[in-house]
């Protein structure tokens, strides 16, 4: 099998959508990330890129921002907020927002997991800044949990393939992370 080169026009398949809450002038305000991840684990740490937008001056001005993660029925909901600019609609009005801890982390009822985060490094790239936040504290409902964690079958979230620009459902559990694998320990070429 050989393999072909495709360009540089690289992304992960696939990648969790989301929508990002921060306030801006006095007001809250959401638009849909794809480009989402954890990237330490203690202190729990999240990290976003957005371009030049109103949520991003927002998380600059205040240093705070929430991660939502929206469940398959509120996919019509989360494509709109990444259409429009929360400079010329108030898209705060499509949820039933609250706020924890942080002030100015508005956060969405209607999405099973939320989570507060304080703004510990930005870093400025040619289009998007890197957003990077300390997870202050994640909010949820019991009817999402199993045994007190998420359930994703519960959570039911969804994703996003590029460049093909589509959304998938999470399918079927497939396996057991940092079990499967130890079969195959044993005939790995030890140094």
């Amino acid at each position: 099998m050989e393999k072909i080169s495709i360009g540089n026009n690289a992304f992960l398949l696939p990648m969790p959508m989301i929508l990002v809450g921060s306030r801006k002038g006095g007001r809250a305000n959401f638009m849909s990330v794809a480009w989402a991840t954890r990237v330490n684990a203690t202190p729990n740490a999240m990290c976003i890129a957005i371009g030049k937008k109103f949520t991003a001056e927002g998380i600059i001005e205040n240093k705070e921002f929430s991660i939502n993660i929206p469940s398959v029925d509120l996919l019509a909901l989360t494509d709109v907020m990444g259409l429009v600019s929360g400079r010329d609609y108030d898209k705060s009005k499509e949820f039933d927002i609250f706020y924890g801890t942080l002030k100015n982390a508005p956060m969405i009822r209607e999405c099973p997991i939320t989570m507060e985060c304080r703004l510990i490094e930005s870093v400025r790239l040619e289009v998007d800044t890197i957003f990077i936040g300390e997870v202050k504290n994640v909010w949820s409902e019991e009817k999402y949990l199993t045994n007190g964690a998420p359930d994703i079958s519960k959570v039911s979230p969804f994703c996003l393939s590029m460049p093909d620009n589509r959304y998938w459902s999470i399918g079927e559990e497939i396996g057991k992370a940092w079990h499967d694998g130890l079969k195959l320990k044993e005939k790995l070429h030890k140094i």
